[in-house]
This record gives C-alpha cells, sequence and structure tokens, in this order.
C-alpha cells in the first residue's frame, strides 16, 4: 500500500505547532517568574504598603556650640500610579495649589524614566515634596478622594543665622545623574541630598540611614496596620551631629565687614588648622535655599553678575601680591640666597636692571631682610629671584624654577590643599615647562621677575594665603585646612589630624615672624598696632596689580607667641592693603581673642561696613 505523504507531512506540522505552544508557554513562564519582578510587584502592591522612615539629618554646630543647622517637619506628596482611579484632577489640583499644566508636567517628568529611571507603576513615587504643616493640612482633609495619593512625613534644613552660607551649604532634591552614580542604591527619586558645602562633603555622615514600615492593605487598598506586627519593620538611624570649627560670631563679623564690597576672609587656628571663619561676599541668605521655591532662588542667584554663589575662599583666585613676600623670603633663606643679616639690596624707587624697572613706594635704602619684609620694598626680593634664578650653582633658570617651585608648592601653593569642602581650586604656581612654552626656552630672571612679588602668572587662594599664615605661626609646620572640628560617634580623617611640614628648615621662620612683627610695630601694619596694642600681632601687607583699582591684601597672626588666629583677607578693587586688608584683619583677630571689639573698633567696624567700594566711576 503506498504512503500517504499528506498525512505524513500534516503529523509534522500538528507536531511542530504543539512543540511551539509548549515552548512559548515556557518561555513565558520563564520571563514571568526569573527575569522580571513585574507582577511580584503588582501582588505585593495590593497586599503590602512598604512605607519609608525617613531619618532626622544630622544637626551642625558652631565651635562653641551654636546651633547653626537643624530640622524642621516638612511633607511630601506621594503616588503609587497603579492604584489610582477615578481621580478629579481639578479637585486635586485645587488642593494642592497647582494648575492643571503643573499636574501634567509633573506626571510626564516622573515616567520619564532618563529623569526618573526607578519609574514603577507599583512603587511610591514623589508626586510633590516639601509642603508646608499648612499646605499639607489642606490636602490631608480630602486625602480619602485621591486613591493612590500619599503624604509622607520630611524634614527640611533651617538656618539659625543669616551667615556662613557657602561654609553650611544646603540640601536639594537628587538629580538624575547623582542617582545613576548611586552605586549603593541607597537614593531614590525624591530624596533629598547635600548639594554643596559641608552639606556635601559630610553627606553620608549627616543621612543618616533609612528605616521602613511594611503595612498590610485590604483587597480595598484600606490599611489594616502593621504586617506581622512589626516584625520586618525597621527603624530609621538618625544621621550624625558635625561640630564645624567656625566661630559664628567671627563669621558674622566679616559678612559684616565685607557688606558692599568683593572679596575674602578666612581664619584658621594655627595649631589644629580648623577654619574659625569662611567669608565670602558678596554671600546670600541661606534660608533662600529652603523649600519649594529654592529651584526659582538658586536660578536668580546663578543669574547675578556679582555672583554670589562663588565661594571665594577656595575657588576665588587671585595674584596675592605682596603677602606672597613672606614665601619668597623663606624659600631664599633655605637656598641660601640671602641670610638675615646679610649685605643689602638697593632700592632707589624699586628695582633698576637696565631698561627694566619694577616700581617701590619709598622707604630708606638698602635694606636688610627683616626691615625689607616690615616695608614691603619690592626691590629686595626682585633682586632675591634675580640673584637665585642666575645663580651658577643650579646650572639653568629652569633648574632653578624648579627648586623654587618646588619649595612653594610644599608651603601648600599651586595644588589643592585638600580642604573638607567642593569646589577648591588649585590656583598656579609657574614651573619651567610654562616658561618654556612662552618664551620658547629663551627666559631668565628678568623674564619672570614679577613673580617674585606676588604678581605675573603666581595665582593663589585666599585659604592658601591664609595657610601660609598659619605655617609661619606654627614656625615650620601646618595641618591641612578643614572646617569640621568634630564627626558624632567618628573620627575625622587623617589628613586632617597629622602636620605636614614644608622643604624649609624651622630655624628660617623666626626672621619672617621677625620681620612681620616689624610690620605692625613701625611697618605697613602699623595699624594693627593702634587698633589692637595688646595683642602682639603680626602682618603683612597685599597690593595686588589689576587692570582696575589695586586689590587690597592682608595675612597676619596673633599673638605673635602661642598664637592663635592666623587670617587672610582680600579685598577687590580696595586699592592699599593698609586701606582695608589690615583694619579688618584687626578687628578680625580682636573679635576672636577677646571676644568682643573692643567700644573703639566697634565704631570703626560700623565704619567699614557702610563703605562701598568704587569701580571705575560706579557704585557696585
Amino acid at each position: 500500500m503506498a504512503k500517504d505523504y499528506i498525512l505524513e507531512k500534516r503529523k509534522f506540522v500538528i507536531g511542530g505547532v504543539a512543540v511551539s505552544i509548549v515552548l512559548i508557554y515556557l518561555i513565558r513562564l520563564f520571563v514571568l517568574q526569573i527575569t522580571t519582578d513585574d507582577y511580584k510587584k503588582n501582588a505585593d502592591s495590593n497586599a503590602f504598603l512598604n512605607k519609608i522612615q525617613y531619618p532626622s539629618r544630622g544637626a551642625i554646630y558652631d565651635r562653641n556650640g551654636k546651633l547653626l543647622v537643624f530640622n524642621q517637619p516638612a511633607y511630601d506628596i506621594t503616588i503609587i500610579p497603579k492604584e489610582v482611579e477615578n481621580l478629579d484632577t481639578l479637585d486635586l489640583c485645587q488642593s494642592l495649589g497647582i494648575t492643571r499644566e503643573q499636574f501634567l508636567k509633573i506626571m510626564a517628568d516622573m515616567k520619564d524614566r532618563r529623569r526618573n529611571p526607578g519609574y514603577s507603576r507599583y512603587t511610591n513615587q514623589v508626586f510633590m515634596s516639601q509642603l508646608s504643616a499648612e499646605e499639607c493640612g489642606v490636602f490631608q482633609e480630602k486625602l480619602f478622594k485621591f486613591r493612590g495619593f500619599y503624604v509622607q512625613r520630611r524634614t527640611i534644613r533651617q538656618y539659625s543665622y543669616n551667615a556662613a552660607a557657602h561654609a553650611l551649604g544646603d540640601i536639594g532634591e537628587i538629580s538624575a545623574k547623582m542617582l545613576e552614580a548611586d552605586e549603593e542604591g541607597y537614593y531614590i527619586r525624591g530624596d533629598y541630598v547635600g548639594t554643596s558645602g559641608v552639606e556635601k562633603s559630610y553627606e553620608k555622615y549627616l543621612r543618616g540611614e533609612k528605616g521602613i514600615e511594611v503595612l498590610l492593605r485590604d483587597a480595598h487598598g484600606r490599611i489594616q496596620g502593621h504586617y506581622m506586627d512589626g516584625q520586618f519593620d525597621r527603624p530609621s538611624v538618625p544621621g550624625k551631629n558635625l561640630t564645624l570649627g567656625l566661630d559664628i560670631d567671627l563669621q558674622m563679623l566679616g559678612e559684616r565687614l565685607l557688606k558692599n564690597k568683593i572679596g575674602s576672609i578666612v581664619a584658621i587656628e594655627p595649631t589644629t588648622g580648623e577654619i574659625l571663619c569662611m567669608v565670602t561676599s558678596p554671600n546670600y541668605d541661606p534660608h533662600l535655599m529652603i523649600g519649594r521655591q529654592r529651584g526659582k532662588n538658586h536660578l536668580m542667584l546663578q543669574r547675578d553678575k556679582m555672583k554670589p554663589l562663588l565661594n571665594r575662599a577656595i575657588s576665588g583666585t587671585y595674584p596675592p601680591g605682596s603677602t606672597f613676600k613672606t614665601a619668597q623670603a623663606l624659600t631664599f633663606l633655605q637656598e641660601g640666597i640671602v641670610t638675615k643679616d646679610s649685605p643689602a639690596f638697593p632700592c632707589s624707587g624699586g628695582f633698576h636692571y637696565g631698561r627694566l624697572k619694577v616700581g617701590c613706594h619709598t622707604h630708606g635704602s638698602p635694606l636688610p631682610l627683616v626691615p625689607s619684609i616690615a616695608a614691603s620694598c619690592n626691590a629686595y626680593f626682585c633682586w632675591g629671584l634675580f640673584r637665585m634664578f642666575g645663580d651658577r650653582k643650579y646650572g639653568s633658570p629652569q633648574n632653578a624654577i624648579t627648586v623654587w617651585k618646588d619649595h612653594m608648592v610644599s608651603q601648600g601653593f599651586g595644588y589643592r590643599l585638600g580642604v573638607d569642602m567642593p569646589g577648591e581650586k588649585r590656583g598656579l604656581i609657574p614651573n619651567a615647562q610654562f616658561y618654556d612654552k612662552a618664551y620658547r626656552g629663551h627666559w631668565n630672571g628678568l623674564t619672570v621677575i614679577s613673580i617674585s612679588i606676588g604678581q605675573g602668572e603666581i595665582v593663589t587662594t585666599p585659604l592658601q594665603i591664609a595657610n601660609l599664615g598659619a605655617t609661619i605661626a606654627n614656625r615650620g609646620h601646618f595641618i591641612t585646612p578643614h572646617i569640621v572640628k568634630e564627626i558624632q560617634d567618628n573620627q575625622l580623617d587623617s589628613a586632617y589630624r597629622f602636620p605636614l611640614y614644608p622643604t624649609i628648615e624651622k630655624r628660617h621662620y623666626e626672621s619672617v615672624v621677625e620681620g612681620m612683627r616689624a610690620a605692625a610695630t613701625g611697618g605697613t601694619c602699623k595699624l594693627l598696632t593702634s587698633m589692637i596694642p595688646d595683642l602682639e600681632a603680626c602682618g603683612k601687607t597685599g597690593t595686588a596689580q589689576n587692570k582696575g583699582h589695586d586689590h587690597s591684601a592682608f595675612l597676619g597672626f596673633a599673638p605673635m607667641n602661642n598664637p592663635k588666629i592666623a587670617i587672610s583677607v582680600y579685598v577687590e578693587n580696595g586699592g592699599w592693603g593698609a586701606n582695608y586688608g589690615v583694619p579688618i584683619g584687626a578687628l578680625m583677630m580682636e573679635q576672636y581673642i577677646k571676644g568682643k571689639l573692643s567700644p573703639k573698633n566697634e565704631i570703626v567696624a560700623e565704619e567699614f561696613s557702610n563703605k562701598v567700594i568704587l569701580y571705575g566711576n560706579e557704585e557696585r
């Protein structure tokens, strides 16, 4: 009997179809049970509500125990999109004080996986954040009408003083970029995170640890209580409190003195490296960074041409002017270019070499080292640099500047110091390669003579100059400047606990200290002695050249022996260092050491707070 080939083909076709159906079911089961948790989320979301318990963020205190930053209650509105049914959008918008357009934008942003990579219809998503108790109260009365919406209690920051905004920093809603970079998986959309200042640097200590409540729901979504009597609940852990090195009274005085000016004041406790004040001007009210208007206020500050968001203390870079002569003196002494009592360099109205002239103000001549610091003689330091870069023992200017640069770097210049704040700039100390490129290898000490007096290509930050003051005050060592003094139940990073030693021998610092004390008793800083006669202050003025008005700078510390404070002052377009730098420095020293200003100096402080720096023919 002949085979029925058509029947045979049908058997294979039917068998193939059956096998295909089985495979499809198997693949689908694998996808549902192994590769996706959508159905599990759906089932869980019907039975359970995992409610995050946000910890209270750590408080921040000043060095004297004064509360600077604390928490106050705020509320987020969250939503589980899968649960939303028959939503009365108009009523919801009226209850929350938003428009329909705002509602649609919020929903679109929430579902945008680029903005919100953790989006799921089955889990809590932030709808609105940082509502006040009053705003939330209105909404909570109608909450029963909006199925799928919930209220989440949170906290936001509050400030005791309108001061130290840059140092303290602020918190804001985490960005998509930050979420992607979160390797721990700690954060979700809508979480708050430190965005600047110590709030950012010490985020992991301040934030605490989230807790969770597992709540049981019935078939209608109503909360029935804690699942298994709270057996799977986990309490939140509060964040750690911080104590800063800041003295808030000193900080507020500094901000008052720099009112209507552009510049910075940085003060350091020499023995510990703790930052006593970090003033930058113009600044802003930290309260502007609280609540739902934060974004709008931040944009306003960002657009301000005066750059109030710039922390000039660590991100502002300036020519240091004559304050840098102290670092030059230490380098020259270390290299044997000069000694304390070596023959003096001439100064006839400045440094003269052929057609080259670097001017100087009127003073006696010639001067040895100590009087040259006291009088801030430009010629002395020009001759010192010229002699060093031409000294045959180095073989070439390139080798000489390498030695010079290494000494400067060891004193804290040219690189970031490593302060515990975001945004620190490194400044610039030029090296041989820099000048070889600029002058095609043909240069010498005369070519770069301006760096001898802290001009030319030299760029530093106010923090670096204050650190130089602390190093001189300590006679040859510094601890990396840091703004946090203590972390609750934790130890500071070792970088902020152990001293660093520049390449300058300790014995050379005494000569520079003697010169800075002479500046205060009868030199360019003599205003120190008249304003604070009993504090035995030491100082060095700086007048940094500028395209417009010169910048007024000051470096100092007090007392000369057993110093308590080292300080740098920089006032843009302030003219001579003695105009603004010295008197502001004197007031700050007295405030910190004595705890208050004398009646006479309080009058001076009020006068300076009312002064407005002129820019050209305009006031800004």
